[in-house]
């Protein structure tokens, strides 16, 4: 069994545009985050965690910020790709625990939504899949509600053959 970390943050757009998409579900009560993709957040430490726990480096590696054909990409798109690079090499993920850094948006009536989303895309269990939030009690740029942090930790374990 290997574990990995992952850690990401965006800011919000600056001119309010766009809806947040956070776990990978549309969530009303914000404006999009500001990234080379949607700025899932959550994703992206989701994804680090994965590659992080299969040696595989980092989102960035694999995902170039200002690739054209990641602009704008739907992040359960990268998740479902990093899935099955994972699936080539026998690696299979175990479970996934992650932690929402925010102000804004009140995040508990989403986290079931989240968890299914990200389960599905991993073709794991929503059990397997825990998502909390928590604020940064007013602190810094996630605290003055211009940003939204997040941290994954995966565990994963190579099947044998």
């Amino acid at each position: 069994m290997r574990v990995g970390f992952g850690y990401d943050i965006h800011p919000f757009r600056e001119d309010g545009s766009g809806q947040l998409r956070l776990g990978g579900i549309e969530i009303a009560e914000a404006p999009q985050l500001n990234g080379h993709s949607d700025g899932d957040s959550l994703i992206h430490a989701v994804i680090d965690a994965l590659l992080g726990a299969a040696g595989e480096g980092d989102i960035g590696q694999h995902f170039p910020p200002g690739e054209p054909q990641t602009a704008g990409i739907d992040s359960r798109e990268l998740l479902q790709r990093v899935e099955r690079l994972l699936s080539s090499r026998n690696i299979e993920v175990v479970n996934v625990d992650a932690t929402v850094i925010a102000e804004r948006p009140r995040l508990a009536e989403h986290i079931t939504a989240m968890r299914e989303s990200i389960a599905g895309v991993l073709n794991l269990a929503a059990s397997a899949v825990n998502v909390k939030a928590t604020t940064n009690e007013g602190m810094g740029v996630i605290g003055n509600g211009a940003a939204i942090a997040a941290m994954a930790v995966a565990l994963v374990e190579e099947r044998v053959r």
